[in-house]
């Protein structure tokens, strides 16, 4: 019989000032899935050779320039701004806040504007499926998952009470190994060299998910699988040489091929399915990962908080004015409104 939610966040304290509740008989498990129901609409690595060498952006870069002369400032910067800290620097109370919080969406119903979400965080997962044609393989990538964590952190403020900040996973230190991070414990988010079966441990444990696989919608579980030659390539050498590329787009086409999708196969079984993808609860830690190697290159140089390049999914370019959309569960932006994280509209910034 499996312990109480109350006893897994005793162990992960582990104190003894808090009195483990009886235990309970666990939930039932829903189907695991065959891991090739996921890798069909897995995403496309490319190679550290690539990384190096590959051209990815289209534009050229009289093109770029051109083109960027034509753009307005971006928005205010604020003066106070959240910390996003990596999870190791975390402490466990604000690791458990951001849990619960989690936990606490997971409890609350769906809004209803999704008929596959049977839950208020499946609305996000169901969002993020309508829209993964138009935010994956195109330069919006990035800047669209920015407003989708945000979207996501902003929702864990106003629906379950959440005070923290989103917490990342710095995944370059843990390249190969991610096994070895206590996130993937049995204290937080359960196990990761599963093989592709359920995650059966953790605060997440026997978690059923509804929507997915791909834009489908079956009733499975929360799954991984672990691979550490996949998740080696989250190295810093990766990471730094997508960032040495000099354009938008071409360093998000890398970065989006790099370490984002090593990262999201190498956890594999849920995590590698594109669409759906955030039905499991680490898809935030990596994202933020992501956003953070966003946030570095951004920090280069000014004109990279202030000016865009690349294009959509049907060609049009991004401009400052370009609209971002997460259907209505926060307003519409502008890719100015988001660019820089220190805007007054986002107001947030990562520890290192």
């Amino acid at each position: 019989m499996r312990l109480s939610f109350s006893t897994a966040v005793l162990a992960a304290f582990g104190g003894s000032q808090l009195v483990a509740a009886a235990p309970q008989a666990a939930p039932s498990l829903a189907p695991k899935l065959p891991m090739s129901e996921f890798e069909k609409f897995s995403g496309h690595p490319i190679s550290l050779e690539d990384a190096k060498n590959k051209d990815f952006n289209t534009s050229s870069p009289e093109e770029t320039l051109k083109f960027n002369t034509l753009l307005v400032s971006a928005a205010a910067t604020c003066s106070n701004p959240r910390i996003r800290t990596e999870w190791d620097s975390l402490s466990n109370s604000g690791r458990q806040a951001f849990v619960s919080a989690v936990r606490c969406l997971m409890g609350r119903p769906a809004s209803g504007q999704w008929a596959n979400a049977r839950n208020r965080y499946e609305d996000l997962v169901a969002l993020h499926q309508a829209l993964t044609p138009n935010v994956h393989s195109n330069s919006k990538f990035l800047i669209w998952h920015r407003y989708l964590v945000y979207t996501f952190e902003d929702i864990l403020r106003d629906e379950c009470g959440f005070t923290g900040s989103l917490p990342w996973f710095d995944e370059s230190r843990y390249a190969g190994r991610f096994a070895q991070s206590s996130i993937f414990s049995g204290s937080w988010f359960g196990g990761i060299a599963l093989g592709g079966n359920c995650v059966t441990d953790g605060q997440f444990a026997r978690t059923t998910l509804n929507v997915g696989p791909g834009p489908n919608n079956t009733p499975h579980c929360l799954a991984r699988n672990g691979d550490a030659s996949k998740t080696a390539n989250t190295n810093s050498q990766i990471v730094s040489a997508c960032n040495a590329r000099t354009s938008y787009a071409d360093m998000a086409a890398c970065s989006e091929g790099g370490a984002h999708a090593w990262g999201h196969n190498g956890i594999g079984a849920v995590m590698s399915d594109v669409y759906a993808s955030p039905g499991d609860p680490v898809f935030w830690l990596h994202h933020g990962f992501i956003d953070r190697n966003f946030r570095i290159w951004q920090n280069v140089a000014a004109s990279r908080r202030t000016t865009i390049d690349g294009t959509d999914r049907v060609g049009n370019r991004l401009t400052l004015d370009t609209i971002v959309s997460v259907n209505g569960m926060r307003p519409n932006v502008r890719i100015g409104d988001i660019l820089d994280t220190m805007s007054t509209t986002l107001c947030y910034k990562y520890n290192y």
